[in-house]
């Protein structure tokens, strides 16, 4: 498959072990494009690479304390490209984190856990036929 066709996926986690595990998952599972940062800041940085997904931890401050959060990440990602689905992934299980995330315009939030690889698969799968369905819509109201 050439790259072009590939969903590239942005893998955001301080935790390295965290991160080189899903990359390890996404890359055996799919044939996706991955690129991991261990900060918001990297992540922002590399956005020209045009991630059509973005996996963001909620806290990114276990290397650097002063390093942005992911709701600052997230805010900033949402600024420069709001049409990127980010999907916060956090060890809070509590409910109020995860509303405070979609008030932030994140597509949708997953708990690290056993099954956090399936949820993220699951919504990307989501997020995809979405995306088909606006072009499909966008097609047939170009001709009317």
């Amino acid at each position: 498959m050439k790259n072009e066709n590939k969903i590239k996926i942005f893998l955001v986690d301080d935790d390295a072990f965290y991160l080189k595990s899903l990359e390890i998952e996404f890359l055996e599972h799919a044939d996706f494009i991955i690129e991991t940062y261990p900060t918001g800041e990297l992540c922002l940085k590399n956005l020209s690479h045009n991630p059509d997904i973005i996996v963001l931890d909620y806290h990114l401050d276990g290397i650097d304390k002063t390093a942005m959060n992911g709701l600052e990440t997230l805010d900033e990602i949402k600024a420069v490209n709001p049409d990127i689905p980010v999907i916060m992934l956090s060890s809070q299980d509590k409910i109020d984190v995860a509303i405070k995330c979609m008030h932030h315009r994140a597509f949708d939030y997953v708990v690290k856990s056993e099954t956090a690889f399936m949820r993220l698969q699951k919504i990307i799968t989501t997020i995809f036929s979405y995306k088909k369905m606006e072009k499909e819509l966008s097609w047939y109201m170009d001709r009317m």
